[in-house]
């Protein structure tokens, strides 16, 4: 799957700042901007990684499609 990131680089430190527009909250940094994408593309599995949720017995799940 491809995702759209935005690099940024700090003028003072020199370092990448990195997030994903589609994802709130996913961002990640590096020292070079490889490395950043590297550190992106592994918050963006980490953050797509479904998570599990104790759900009470009575609880009902279902999916809806957008």
């Amino acid at each position: 799957m491809k995702w759209r990131v935005v690099l940024e680089r700090d003028e003072e430190s020199g370092e990448w700042a990195v997030w994903c527009p589609e994802l709130p909250g996913c961002t990640s940094a590096g020292t070079t901007e490889q490395e950043a994408l590297e550190n992106i593309r592994e918050a963006i599995e980490l953050y797509l990684e479904p998570a599990t949720y104790p759900f009470a017995p009575s609880a009902v799940i279902r999916e809806v499609y957008v």
